[in-house]
């Protein structure tokens, strides 16, 4: 055997074990891909449920915090706040549920790789959607405080220009910080298992090419 067949024989061992190891390593990344999806899923239930314990206890444990409440808000509008708040938390579990049962019946490195970008997108939006409302709810809880609570009413009537720039400073520095807090910690609840998925995403791609 000359050395040109030996190199064709060596040349086809390494394509055999290349061809083996993709099949080997797919699997692995299908099931790691899916055991991530899965704990996003259940941590977003947690979360769903830690908001309603967070909201429900002080309005039906505490008489001060159910009066302040109903006195900042109209029911209306804090009934409109809730059911559209705890509907986007449902279609983002809904959407993450669908996620994860598309990567557990799929065999496709090709539709794997599109479950997990479509998990990161739901994610993504997710986060700054929350990120959004923080904002938007802290600027109308501030509002509302000023306009139907007498007592921060009478606070602001009597308040000068200056006293009233220190107060907005003061509410934008709040807010901001707030948010920051929040962004800090979806970073790191889903950002640490989103990085793994991006690696399994990385590792599928170069299977792919």
């Amino acid at each position: 055997m000359d050395e040109l067949d030996l190199l064709k024989k060596d040349w086809n061992r390494k394509e055999e074990q290349e061809k083996l190891s993709a099949k080997d390593i797919l699997p692995m990344l299908h099931k790691k891909s899916s055991s991530i999806v899965k704990l996003l899923f259940y941590i977003s239930i947690a979360e769903l449920f830690f908001w309603i314990i967070v909201n429900t206890i002080p309005f039906f444990v505490s008489d001060s915090y159910r009066e302040r409440l109903n006195m900042v808000y109209s029911d209306n509008a804090l009934i409109v706040l809730n059911i559209f708040t705890y509907s986007v938390i449902f279609l983002f579990i809904y959407l993450l549920y669908n996620s994860y049962k598309s990567i557990s019946v799929t065999d496709s490195a090709k539709q794997l790789m599109k479950s997990i970008l479509n998990t990161r997108k739901i994610i993504k939006y997710y986060v700054l959607y929350n990120l959004i409302m923080v904002g938007i709810s802290m600027i109308f809880g501030l509002y509302f405080s000023f306009h139907n609570d007498p007592n921060a009413a009478k606070l602001l009537e009597e308040m000068d220009s200056k006293g009233i720039f220190i107060l907005v400073a003061v509410s934008i520095l709040a807010t901001a910080v707030f948010i920051v807090v929040i962004w800090l910690f979806y970073k790191l609840i889903y950002g640490l298992l989103l990085k793994r998925l991006n690696k399994n995403y990385k590792e599928i791609q170069k299977l792919e090419v």
